[in-house]
């Protein structure tokens, strides 16, 4: 077997209302089921990247208020997932503009040599890295440089 390319994510949600509104109003997808114009409640919400690349990317099911937290500091299970956000700085920093706007706090700001990412959480806390891979830097030709240093990103 061969994989081809990561093609969706699933995450629990407390509130998939206000995860929904999370995901389409700050980070931009594009929600395809159910219709967000529709009143009627659904236990799951679907989105596609704006890019249409495949049906969806992100699905998140609702499992109520009281389920459990995810628990703080080192754990086995999801550490973050990255959505690229731009080929350029200026995009990275048009994503923090737009994180400020919507009240979004940011958890860390990396430069990991081969991208600058911004990391922020959702509703739930789970944690969403976005990222630029920086203009110039062949990791393909050099894959050490995925081993990089991590530095404080200066955006």
């Amino acid at each position: 077997m061969e994989v081809k390319e990561l093609g969706h994510i699933v995450l629990y949600v407390r509130d998939v209302e206000r995860s929904a509104r999370f995901y389409r109003e700050v980070l931009g997808w594009r929600q395809i089921m159910p219709d967000p114009s529709q009143a009627a409640r659904s236990p799951i919400a679907a989105f596609a990247a704006p890019s249409g690349r495949t049906h969806h990317e992100l699905l998140l099911v609702e499992v109520g208020e009281d389920a459990a937290a995810q628990p703080a500091g080192r754990r086995v299970g999801l550490y973050h997932f990255g959505l690229k956000v731009g080929d350029s700085d200026d995009e990275l920093r048009e994503a923090l503009a737009r994180l400020r706007d919507a009240g979004t706090p940011v958890v860390g700001a990396s430069d990991h040599t081969v991208t600058h990412s911004l990391y922020i959480a959702d509703p739930d806390g789970n944690e969403v890295e976005l990222y630029i891979d920086v203009p110039g830097v062949d990791w393909r030709s050099d894959p050490s440089l995925l081993a990089s240093p991590v530095r404080p990103l200066r955006i």
